[in-house]
């Protein structure tokens, strides 16, 4: 006898079986099907009309690119799709270096202007130099209107691959012809990493891309066997980069077993916690001062966060940009999605991310974050409060509010803008160099014939010009059509000689040498050094308190 077959539910029967187990789970994923099919078939449907009825015939690749951008804007302001040129800028941005020639650059009057040649690469061992101008590349003049993106396509290339220039030189009747093989430069997150006072190490980080944390190994390196016992972080206008290296850069800063950063999001796989790891090449024994402004964002924001929040170090500055979403690179066949997967937050648990839903359009929402140099006080109150492991009270909600509030200096004035944007001072300094080698009578310019040391030494703060150097410079700004009165003139005249002294340093000695001279008026920067005895006193507040949590 045959076995008796059970009465089968059917299709529906099955639907509505699985509804009731799923507490109608399955109907609504199947609503949400219908939902999106349904959207998709209005957006052909639109889409088909444009193409058929618009009054002129449209581009469609705009069309779809800009139905994504227009998707994309109603997530949140970090969500995007790059093109693929922009995508491959972010990616040589971030990766650590491009195949070039190695040098830094401006563009006048339709030519390349040498601004300088990186150290090491095959510019710089070629003899290219500060104010060489670049008007032909292998054998054709430079289009009118050439732009940073046309220099970039022409003079980067595979490694081991050649490209020739041609330049003018102030000092050389003849043109110069130069064939120079491509070579990896590398791209630094570091630029800046020195001495800036007897027992204080200074580093400038501009980026967080795949090196930083190596280079910083080698910064802390450096500086430790100068004599460092304090250290200042400069995250000014680091507008983040890549999470890993910014846990990187806390783990060399932090003790082992302290939660660094965090992230959560709508997928398990966005899920994660990072710890401070057991790694030999930490430096803990000294404190730390983190300097921020507006322009701190993100991964900038994940090290001045946990810095703050561990009682690692002091935060010093201004309020930060206030971006708290992660975004996952996504690659595709045209381009490249940034898509945000989850929030981070701090150590003591903040949500950094500045309201954005306010704001219809994205420059708005970027140009809110610089309105003040600090929230008030009743918009401070307004936001979470969270608890340092030391006990002090941080905020969350819109960015990172430093421990000392230190204000950005006045802006430029109109003059000093000139100044810098006409590189007034790059020209001078260009010629002076051309025209005086070596070292003058009175020992005041140093080129780079000569010892290094002593060079430094020659641009000290008590520097001045000669008045027929003042008298060049007055030439230079009637040339470059800048006009200041006298009573403006004499006001600018230690800026003047300040910008002059850095291009001369520039000039001679390299990038790091400009670089130590410009700062020196730098108020924020300034401030911040005063700052250690009371980062040393957070440092041990925050150390013993952890101490205590260990031992519950």
């Amino acid at each position: 006898m045959p076995a008796k077959r059970r009465p089968s539910l059917g299709p529906v029967g099955v639907a509505m079986l699985l509804s009731v187990l799923l507490g109608f789970g399955l109907a609504k994923a199947l609503h949400a099907t219908d939902d999106l099919r349904g959207n998709l078939d209005l957006f052909e449907d639109v889409l088909f009309r444009v193409q058929n009825n618009y009054v002129e015939v449209p581009d469609n690749e705009k069309l779809i690119k800009g139905a994504i951008d227009g998707m994309l804007k109603t997530l949140d302001p970090h969500s995007v799709f790059l093109p693929e040129k922009r995508a491959q800028q972010m990616d040589e941005q971030f990766h650590g270096e491009y195949s070039g020639i190695g040098v830094q650059f401006d563009i006048q009057d339709n030519k390349i202007v040498v601004i300088s040649p990186l150290e090491g690469t095959p510019a710089y061992r070629l003899g290219i130099r500060a104010g060489d101008k670049i008007f032909e590349i292998d054998g054709k003049p430079l289009k009118k209107g050439i732009n940073n993106d046309d220099v970039f396509h022409s003079l980067r290339g595979p490694t081991g691959s050649t490209v020739g220039v041609t330049i003018e030189r102030e000092d050389e009747p003849e043109h110069m012809h130069f064939t120079i093989e491509r070579a990896k430069i590398p791209i630094e997150s570091i630029p800046y990493a020195y001495m800036i006072r007897p027992g204080v190490g200074y580093v400038r980080i501009i980026r967080f891309a795949q090196t930083t944390g190596e280079e910083l190994q080698t910064a802390i390196a450096k500086l430790r066997g100068q004599g460092m016992k304090s250290l200042l972080i400069d995250l000014r206008s680091n507008s983040g980069g890549l999470l890993s290296q910014a846990v990187d850069v806390l783990d060399q800063l932090v003790p082992q077993n302290a939660r660094l950063v965090y992230t959560r999001g709508r997928i398990a796989s966005s899920n994660a916690d990072y710890y401070s790891t057991a790694r030999t090449t930490k430096w803990t024994e000294g404190p730390v001062i983190v300097l921020v402004d507006h322009g701190s964002a993100s991964a900038s924001e994940i090290v001045s966060g946990a810095i703050q929040d561990l009682d690692r170090g002091l935060v010093v500055g201004i309020n930060t940009f206030g971006k708290g979403l992660v975004q996952n690179q996504i690659n595709l066949t045209q381009g490249k999605l940034l898509l945000t997967i989850a929030r981070y937050y701090t150590p003591s648990g903040r949500g950094i991310q500045r309201d954005y839903k306010k704001f219809g359009d994205n420059a708005d929402y970027q140009e809110d974050a610089f309105k003040e140099d600090v929230p008030s006080d009743s918009a401070l109150k307004t936001r979470p409060q969270f608890k340092t492991v030391a006990g002090r009270t941080v905020y969350g909600g819109g960015g990172i509010y430093p421990d000392v509030v230190v204000k950005d200096p006045p802006n430029l004035t109109r003059a000093e803008i000139d100044f810098i944007t006409k590189r007034v001072g790059f020209e001078f300094a260009t010629h002076w160099v051309t025209r005086h080698p070596g070292i003058d009578k009175d020992g005041r310019w140093s080129y780079k014939n000569a010892d290094s040391t002593q060079a430094s030494e020659a641009f000290d703060p008590h520097f001045q010009l000669k008045p027929e150097e003042w008298t060049t410079l007055k030439g230079l700004f009637a040339t470059k059509k800048i006009t200041v009165s006298d009573s403006v003139w004499t006001a600018e005249k230690p800026f003047i000689e300040r910008q002059v002294r850095a291009e001369l340093a520039s000039a001679t000695l390299g990038s790091l040498d400009r670089y130590r001279i410009a700062v020196e008026d730098d108020a924020q920067l300034n401030a911040a050094l005063g700052m250690f005895p009371k980062a040393q006193l957070l440092m041990a507040a925050g150390a013993e308190a952890q101490k205590k949590a260990a031992r519950r």
